[in-house]
């Protein structure tokens, strides 16, 4: 058997490696796809999309480093009938209502005037950076040895009035009372 047969398993091994690891998400993308998953795992109030035809938005404040990765994420979908769009606001004064914000690292100066007015809308504020204290968001990934967790304050979602399924919260670091029953 010639020499390069015997090698050509393995060097298309290594190809396949190669761009297996040349098309690995970034973490961007990989939050993206999570804020399209938590559409199917958090219950909004009725209150929040009364109106049939509203699309479910899901924001972004502050500099958005996802590029094109949600738009292809909420592509085509909806939630109970509701078509997905993603809507961007540089700055705070600049929110129109939505589900799902997810507020960027740039939007710091601007956490402590936005989480109060939302704390009781409806809306899932999410973000990969700690947020200074006493504001929180409700959901915040933790990016450890290069995997997305999450940490979920349950007492922010209820005040919310949102409800998360167990299935999120149990993989998920739980801040908060959840309630028994």
């Amino acid at each position: 058997m010639p020499k390069f047969v015997r090698h050509a398993g393995w060097i298309l091994a290594m190809l396949l490696c190669a761009a297996a690891r040349a098309a690995a998400p970034d973490e961007y993308q990989v939050e993206a796809v999570f804020l399209l998953h938590f559409t199917q795992f958090v219950e909004w109030p009725p209150s929040v999309l009364p109106d049939t035809s509203s699309p479910f938005v899901i924001g972004v404040l502050g500099q958005d480093l996802f590029g094109n990765a949600l738009e292809d994420a909420v592509r085509g979908e909806s939630v109970n009938g509701h078509p997905l769009v993603v809507r961007r606001f540089a700055k705070g004064t600049d929110l129109t209502p939505c589900q799902i914000l997810f507020i960027d690292r740039s939007a710091v100066h601007d956490v402590d005037r936005i989480l109060g007015p939302l704390a009781h809308t409806g809306t899932l504020t999410v973000s990969n950076f700690e947020v200074p204290a006493p504001a929180d968001v409700i959901i915040r990934f933790l990016n450890e040895d290069r995997r997305i967790r999450l940490r979920i304050n349950v007492d922010y979602a209820r005040n919310a009035g949102l409800t998360i399924s167990s299935k999120l919260l149990r993989p998920s670091q739980v801040v908060g009372t959840i309630p028994v029953g």
